[in-house]
């Protein structure tokens, strides 16, 4: 019977099947496979270009077809290489024997033998995986992380001049402004998307315990340093680490993992306040026509993209934080602890892509409620405290401080009423006066620029 998403043990592939099967592409047994196939062909392709003296009756001319069985790899042959590997019962022998087959088809008999050449698993497994993640990197989820900071940058414009009681503590604060706290995640997001993009995806390349040992015993002539650079770094779009064990280190893996998880972490941070505005009535959501907020109340209009976004965004960062803390450690040249954990890379990126379409859904459906946050300004004067006593503190006044503590903490109701009554009754200039009683909750944000 054919799979259905009603079967996945996973929501990954079940419930939010829709929302991440682009990921398929780099992350599924099927593309695992086709990624290891890629550097098998690309490395039996640069031994003919060194050339290996055997390889060179290899007809050049046949290197697009060699690349088409990467390029035009469809199910059914990741179907024939798993068929394969029930009898090796090891998946990478399991692509070998598929191109021998593919090499037969080809007429290329003669040089099957330089398939996966001196070479380990690991060679292939760790640059296949980080290949497949720089590729699913570049192509679904940096994009998608740029529409999210597009979509902050431009509600931040739009709510640039909107001015805002600010809440530290949970408690009224000095105002601000609606577009300038949206910025702030705009700006921290952006720190953050750059310094990811300065992080390395490395690869391993160099046999089996890292030092070309058999490279080196049957072509001792050749430079195979030099060579697995031109492959992994010019080749694959890599960056190859030169002193390693039989496996890649992962150090730049982990740094990956770390920076998403902070990129997510910051994403939990803008969630849980616009979710804290929504509950204080500061935003509306658009209401779709059929969905229902509550199984029992019928008048909610629940923040659900929110929270669904804030959920898949923990799930992603736990499991990043469990890769970034494993992968870097491996016993003595090799254990296998990597091999299956290595598997599930595609599981954060997964939820983390869950959550960004989740989060662009909910951004979408906000509604500026303007008059809420005006009128919880209005019922918030004590906020002007801070700018009165700083401006008697620069005229001179003896305890500015103490004096609008007293006002603020023994007055039932800090109205606009009160302030000019206390201002009024201060031996001050006319003109300091009226510099005080112009201030007001909605024009004391500072400065609010950005951009």
């Amino acid at each position: 019977m054919e799979f259905t998403p009603l079967e996945a043990i996973s929501p990954v592939d079940g419930r939010y099947r829709r929302a991440t099967q682009t990921l398929a592409n780099y992350f599924s047994e099927s593309a695992l496979i086709k990624y290891r196939v890629l550097v098998e062909v690309e490395y039996f392709i640069a031994l003919c270009e060194l050339p290996l003296p055997q390889l060179k009756k290899v007809d050049k001319k046949l290197f697009p077809s060699l690349r088409g069985i990467y390029k035009n790899f469809s199910i059914e042959d990741a179907g024939s290489v798993k068929e394969i590997e029930k009898t090796t019962n090891h998946d990478v022998k399991a692509v070998e024997y598929f191109l021998k087959e593919k090499f037969d088809e080809l007429g290329l008999q003669d040089f099957k033998e330089f398939i996966h050449f001196a070479l380990t698993s690991q060679d292939i497994n760790n640059t296949a995986l980080p290949l497949s993640l720089k590729e699913a990197c570049l192509e679904v989820e940096s994009p998608l992380f740029d529409e999210v900071v597009d979509a902050l940058q431009t509600r931040a414009r739009e709510w640039k001049d909107v001015p805002m009681l600010a809440r530290t503590h949970g408690q009224p604060a000095s105002p601000t402004r609606l577009g300038k706290e949206i910025y702030v995640f705009v700006d921290r997001l952006n720190a953050q998307l750059e310094l990811l993009k300065t992080i390395p995806f490395s690869a391993k390349f160099g046999g089996a315990t890292g030092n070309f040992n058999a490279h080196y015993v049957a072509y001792p002539a050749i430079d195979w340093v030099a060579f697995g650079d031109s492959l992994v770094n010019n080749i694959l779009g890599l960056q190859r680490s030169k002193v390693t064990t039989q496996i890649e280190h992962y150090d730049n893996l982990a740094a990956f993992c770390d920076n998403l998880k902070r990129l997510n972490t910051i994403l939990i941070d803008l969630v849980r306040d616009i979710w804290s505005y929504i509950s204080m009535d500061y935003f509306k959501q658009k209401i779709k026509k059929g969905e229902v907020g509550s199984s029992t109340m019928p008048h909610k209009v629940n923040p659900i993209d929110f929270e669904n976004a804030e959920g898949n965004l923990g799930v992603a960062n736990a499991i990043l934080e469990h890769l970034a803390a494993k992968l870097p450690v491996s016993r003595l040249q090799r254990d296998l602890t990597d091999s299956t954990v290595t598997r599930n890379i595609g599981v954060p990126i997964a939820h983390t892509l869950i959550a960004l379409k989740s989060l662009l859904r909910g951004l979408d459906k906000l509604i500026l409620n303007a008059d809420v946050i005006r009128t919880d300004l209005q019922n918030n004067w004590a906020v002007v405290a801070e700018a009165l006593q700083t401006i008697l503190r620069r005229e001179g006044y003896p305890e500015p401080y103490e004096a609008l503590k007293a006002l603020t903490r023994t007055h039932k109701t800090i109205d606009q009423k009160a302030i000019a009554d206390f201002v009024n009754g201060l031996e001050l200039p006319q003109s300091v006066k009226k510099e005080l009683l112009n201030i007001t909750p909605e024009n004391y944000t500072g400065i609010c620029n950005f951009d």
